[in-house]
């Protein structure tokens, strides 16, 4: 018999892991502080498991529509219609079992072998296996610190094709922290509708912009039959093991989204759409209650670093990740993440996974209390290089 790994699909034989939680890391040192991931650290409010636990007792614990409860959906759009003032049929609406499984039902849908996605680089790492996985091919377009994480329009031109299918956006951005403004989305509206492309909106920290208010990119006049949103209860709602999340976006695209899902997982789970029933009703209760919570400590993380001498910042508008650049320590972000862990028993993810404007730089997830972000500070305070 041959080896074993000659039987993988050969775009997987050398992909690599992704994010992952690094349990060695975390199991050889006793005082480590995990800065790594970014799952919040609240556990999902009273108000949201009770309701879970009286849904499960009342018969919720089937398979349900495999489009999504019918009334979480009317929900969400009674939800988007008064946060956004858009209108918004359930016809448009799929849920899905988080929104890293409605990004890859999107490129699934979508995408034909060799057709191009574009993703602006620093970039949350999933798209790129994502894409490949429906056989497409990830392009990127890179944005950098020196210019404060902007998109660049030429660098946009000139990276589309005649191959190019697919825009990903991250609004707020992870893992750079940036939020962008309404004229970005207009840019990203006429590029669209010039080369007739589709955009995949990922637009899951929407209450996590600490700059003005948040801009759904469907809402720029013109763009929403263009546009497939992904949303999800994991950040928002602090209710990242429940995975559940909504696409919104034309029926024509959402009825083969969800065929495809019904050979993968064929509904979100019943009881976690019921509880995000509950969470959509005392969704401004969650923002006040948690993330502004978030927003303290992403200041004061920000201040803290800024003070740090061999570590450079662009100040985050949005999301609880910090990317600080380590160009004056002359290492290269794995290199500088392993000393941080050896020297400061502080765990951070490497730049590097991001993309190719990530190297030089490393994640932070404020995703601890204010107690621990100040010795995780004070630690790397007292280092050199």
């Amino acid at each position: 018999m041959r080896p074993v790994k000659s039987y993988i699909a050969k775009r997987f034989q050398n992909s690599d892991a992704g994010l992952s939680l690094d349990t060695d890391a975390l199991a050889r040192y006793s005082d480590i502080i995990d800065l790594s991931i970014g799952d919040t650290d609240f556990i999902t409010d009273d108000a949201i498991i009770d309701t879970a636990f009286r849904e499960a007792k009342a018969g919720y614990t089937h398979y349900g529509d495999p489009k999504g409860d019918p009334e979480l959906i009317r929900s969400v759009c009674d939800a988007w219609q008064t946060d956004f003032k858009q209108p918004l049929s359930p016809d448009h609406v799929l849920v899905t079992a988080s929104s890293s499984m409605g990004m890859a039902l999107v490129m699934l849908s979508v995408l034909d072998p060799g057709d191009e996605v574009i993703v602006f680089s620093p970039y949350f790492s999933l798209y790129r296996t994502q894409a490949e996985l429906a056989g497409g091919v990830c392009v990127e377009v890179p944005t950098y610190a020196s210019e404060g994480w902007a998109i660049d329009e030429a660098r946009l031109r000139a990276a589309i094709t005649p191959r190019t299918k697919l825009i990903v956006f991250n609004n707020p951005c992870n893992p750079t922290g940036m939020g962008y403004d309404r004229s970005t989305l207009e840019l990203l509206g006429r590029v669209a509708e010039e080369h007739d492309l589709l955009i995949a909106a990922d637009e899951i920290y929407t209450t996590y912009l600490y700059e003005g208010d948040f801009i759904p990119l469907r809402t720029i006049p013109g763009l929403a039959h263009r546009v497939i949103t992904l949303n999800s209860f994991s950040k928002n709602f602090l209710m990242t093991g429940w995975r559940v999340g909504v696409a919104i976006a034309e029926p024509e695209i959402l009825e083969v989204m969800s065929n495809i899902n019904n050979s993968l997982i064929y509904t979100a789970p019943s009881i976690s759409q019921r509880a995000a029933i509950q969470a959509l009703a005392i969704r401004q209760t969650i923002r006040e209650k948690y993330v502004l919570a978030y927003r303290d400590r992403i200041f004061y993380a920000a201040d803290r670093m800024e003070q740090i001498p061999y570590l450079s910042l662009v100040r985050p508008k949005g999301t609880f990740y910090l990317f600080p650049g380590i160009e004056k320590t002359g290492l290269s972000a794995e290199d500088f993440c392993q000393a941080l862990l050896e020297r400061a028993h502080v765990l951070v993810t490497p730049g590097t996974l991001f993309g190719s404007t990530g190297a030089g730089h490393f994640r932070i997830a404020c995703t601890v209390g204010l107690d621990r972000l100040k010795e995780a500070f004070d630690r790397m305070e007292g280092l050199s290089f």
